[in-house]
């Protein structure tokens, strides 16, 4: 079509202006993407871009660094700890440590004090992972308690489950465009997830509706992000991970050269992956449904603590699950 043959000529003119440099100039060319599995071969031939240098995320060392560079421009209080601060900013970019030094510094004036304190950076860290708290929003008694309770269900099949990353907040405080959040951090970074690492995570994601159902015998669109979510780690599990007795250990969900999504397999195989889909999400509803159940009581005064409260901590998780 004519959008391939523009990408041709694009890529083209390109190799030519590279061709036109003498080996000598001492012209060196740098170029970056986010997506280097669907350049063209060509362009990574020897004397074009035939070195490649992967730039990841930064890891916790990285990450305090970054920190203090930023905080070099910035008067921050005694009690500032950026190793503790990057340990709690697992998949930061380097840009967005930068937004969260500048917004705990933003905060520092609107509240007109001279330096930045900890509590300070860590509202800026909130801010920057899980948005702004519209404070505008008024939510009535009911969506309160529901959003109360779904937030709980999360928090408590999270803190039930073995391996999982330990909750750090919950708040049922609207922020960005959720009505409530539950924000886990893991201890260490992962750089690869295991296939019970992960149905835990459907659980906890499926835990918010489940809640919902056990509590009020009726669901909401409130859960429409968690199920998205969901559905995409378990179609990611059956198509990509080998990760379903189905599908087995075939990768059925490759997109071609170009990026876009293709289906080379059989319609009787698309059936089989839509059951394998269905199959681990529902496991992962009916292993939330009896966590929940079975720690009812627990359920109940945590979202009793978060309607009091609306925001609460790991410290507040932990004295009610020993109140049991």
């Amino acid at each position: 079509g004519g959008g391939n043959d523009e990408r041709e000529q694009t890529l083209n003119q390109l190799l030519v202006e590279m061709d036109g440099f003498e080996a000598n100039a001492g012209v060196i060319i740098v170029a970056a993407t986010n997506r280097p599995d669907i350049l063209d071969p060509a362009l990574k031939r020897p004397g074009r871009f035939d070195r490649q240098i992967i730039v990841p995320l930064p890891d916790v060392r990285g990450r305090e660094k970054i920190l203090k560079v930023h905080a070099a421009k910035v008067q921050l209080e005694g009690d500032v700890d950026m190793s503790i601060i990057a340990k709690g900013t697992p998949g930061f970019s380097g840009a967005e440590l930068a937004n969260m030094v500048n917004e705990a510094a933003l905060m520092a004036a609107r509240f007109e004090v001279g330096k930045i304190s900890m509590v300070l950076m860590e509202k800026a860290k909130d801010k920057v992972m899980m948005g702004a708290e519209r404070t505008s929003m008024i939510l009535s008694d009911k969506d309160k308690r529901l959003t109360a309770y779904h937030e709980a269900g999360h928090a408590l099949v999270a803190r039930l489950l073995p391996g999982t990353d330990p909750v750090h907040k919950v708040t049922i405080i609207p922020r960005g465009r959720a009505l409530g959040l539950t924000m886990q951090l893991p201890t260490d970074e992962k750089h690869s997830q295991s296939r019970s690492w992960l149905m835990n995570n459907l659980c906890i994601l499926l835990g918010g509706r489940v809640a919902e159902e056990i509590v009020f015998g009726d669901v909401t669109t409130g859960a429409g992000n968690d199920i998205e979510r969901a559905s995409n780690i378990a179609r990611k599990m059956v198509c990509e991970w080998g990760m379903s007795q189905e599908i087995g250990l075939l990768n059925v969900a490759g997109p071609d050269e170009m990026g876009r999504s293709r289906q080379p397999y059989s319609g009787e195989t698309a059936v089989r992956i839509d059951q394998a889909v269905t199959g681990l999400v529902n496991e992962a509803r009916d292993t939330a449904t009896r966590l929940l159940n079975e720690n009812r009581a627990i359920l109940e005064a945590m979202a009793k603590d978060l309607l009091e409260k609306e925001t609460i901590g790991s410290e507040d998780i932990e004295r009610l699950m020993a109140a049991g």
